[in-house]
């Protein structure tokens, strides 16, 4: 009896298994139109674009983060615009005005998306610096990217980058949110419910919680696929031999500084890490976000100067000290 009850379990779990986007091959090259990014199996994503003043000297393709769209870089985008960079981001699937908002879009999709929008960026910007940012989310996203692709960037900048996953995560936490997601996928958890403070910019929270472009109410399954992202990032983080720029702030509550500590650690070659004292999680959007900015000008112009902020962590053990009492 034990055993039938044990199997049924298990058909219950298989059918309620977590959702993802279909994801089918390739039926034409990408696209970049005005206002949409056509990928290679056809999904249309908004887009959006801060075009530099005069001559891009740089160009960056920007990735938002969880449940948030391409409008994340509404600040940033215009001041490096006035910089002398373009920069150009779009709704990754499941997210914004993309098609099947609240979806998960799952691993290979979004790194698809990823590698083939810088292609694309790179065939119109020829001969310009390119560079894939991430924030929280897209940080995880441009990880598994750089490490699974061949990436025609000349560097990635992980801003707060969302490697709180797999070995990183405390198995309870990474059990918990299997179950949720294999046994009710289709239930929510809401933004409110999170207790944490992502930003010490009230004004812009309380905007972005108007928002109806944001996202505030989030499938288990969707979590679950979350999860597993992060994990990917975090293991991708080993593999990753390109030009690397970290930023992270030391009052962020949405990522553990355990975790990007780690992954900070885990990067071949001398990445740049720049630890900012009065940072939150959404460095690009705090009240000291423009200090983040000019930084992030200043490594895509020239990847050997040093960060106008002063704020670059040069010994990161002794850093990892401070960060933990």
């Amino acid at each position: 009896m034990l055993r039938w009850s044990i199997i049924f379990v298990f058909v219950c779990l298989a059918a309620c298994g977590p959702r993802v986007q279909k994801f089918g091959p390739q039926v034409a090259p990408p696209q970049l139109t005005e206002d949409h990014f056509i990928t290679g199996d056809g999904v249309t994503l908004p887009l959006r674009t801060w075009s530099a003043k005069g001559s891009a000297k740089a160009v960056i393709v920007a990735l938002h983060g969880f449940q948030m769209y391409s409008g994340h870089f509404q600040d940033a985008g215009p001041w490096w615009a006035a910089n002398g960079i373009t920069t150009i981001a779009y709704d990754q699937r499941g997210h914004g005005g993309a098609p099947e908002r609240g979806i998960w879009g799952g691993v290979a999709a979004l790194t698809s998306d990823a590698a083939e929008i810088v292609a694309a960026v790179k065939r119109e910007y020829s001969g310009k610096p390119l560079f894939l940012l991430g924030s929280s989310m897209g940080g995880a996203v441009v990880l598994a990217t750089a490490a699974r692709r061949v990436l025609p960037a000349d560097g990635i900048i992980l801003i707060a980058p969302a490697v709180w996953g797999g070995e990183a995560m405390h198995p309870v936490a990474r059990t918990s949110i299997w179950l949720a997601a294999h046994m009710m996928p289709w239930n929510h958890a809401s933004a409110s419910d999170i207790r944490r403070q992502a930003s010490d910019n009230i004004p812009m929270l309380k905007a972005n919680g108007r928002d109806e472009l944001n996202i505030f109410q989030t499938r288990f399954d969707t979590l679950y696929g979350l999860t597993d992202l992060m994990a990917t990032g975090f293991d991708a983080s080993a593999e990753v031999a390109m030009p690397t720029l970290v930023l992270y702030g030391e009052k962020d509550q949405i990522i553990p500084s355990s975790a990007v500590y780690r992954a900070v650690d885990r990067l071949p070659g001398n990445p740049r890490f720049v630890v900012y004292p009065d940072g939150w999680h959404m460095l690009l959007r705090d009240l000291q976000a423009q200090t983040v900015w000019r930084d992030v000008a200043a490594w895509v112009k020239n990847r050997q100067i040093s960060m106008p902020s002063g704020f670059e962590v040069k010994d990161i053990q002794t850093a990892r000290s401070r960060s933990s009492k």
